[in-house]
């Protein structure tokens, strides 16, 4: 059997040992290449014949998987990608399906295991999850928020003002101002830098400042 070759895209040591080991005992994988940052990750697809990457978003040195994704889709197409993240943001599942993923693994998150994760992959299938998981944040669910409420609430997180949160976002800083006020009363929350702190430990929204469209 023709094993497919898998590069893992991964900072943090233990998983990224746990994939090691999880595709060196298959039969029908072959490890290329286990690396920490997705800097570099377009390069090897090109020079080592890599067929499936598994690719976390946050890499090491602040290095987004998406936008290495999106590379590794312009530069070698036929390469299969599977993102396997922690991170709950909310719009990690839609940028990559319009990057073109083929897959979406949460890591805490699924009772499906990777290997069938990427087992479906290479045989055709594109295996996403319905939503990402139900965050808790104060006395609200991540779900209570709206759309237009989680934009707000990333730039929140940046520190931005009201101003400069609208044009960011082309919309008044009066709206801005409506969109928190109404975030505080459904999490409990004091003030916009309690919010704004325990939205960025919970990682349901995280502000991607090198971020220059829905492609990159």
């Amino acid at each position: 059997m023709n094993r497919h070759r898998v590069l893992v895209v991964e900072d943090q040591a233990m998983p990224r040992q746990l994939f090691r080991m999880m595709i060196e005992a298959s039969e029908d994988f072959t490890l290329v290449a286990s690396i920490d940052s997705a800097e570099l990750a377009d390069i090897y697809c090109l020079r080592h014949g890599v067929e499936l990457v598994l690719m976390d978003v946050v890499t090491r040195g602040g290095v987004n998987g998406l936008e290495a994704a999106a590379r590794i889709k312009r530069q070698t197409p036929g390469v299969k990608l599977i993102v396997v993240t922690s991170m709950p943001e909310c719009s990690y599942i839609d940028r990559a399906r319009r990057i073109g993923v083929e897959s979406f693994w949460y890591k805490e998150a699924t009772d499906e295991s990777i290997l069938s994760i990427m087992r479906r992959t290479m045989a055709g299938e594109s295996v996403y999850p319905d939503a990402p998981p139900d965050v808790r944040l104060g006395e609200a669910s991540s779900r209570d928020f709206t759309p237009r409420e989680l934009e707000v609430l990333r730039e929140v997180t940046g520190g931005y003002t009201n101003t400069e949160i609208g044009e960011r976002l082309f919309m008044s800083p009066s709206s801005v101002k409506t969109h928190i006020l109404s975030m505080l009363e459904k999490t409990g929350f004091r003030n916009r830098t309690e919010l704004a702190v325990r939205a960025r430990e919970s990682g349901l929204v995280i502000l991607d400042e090198r971020r220059e469209g829905p492609e990159a």
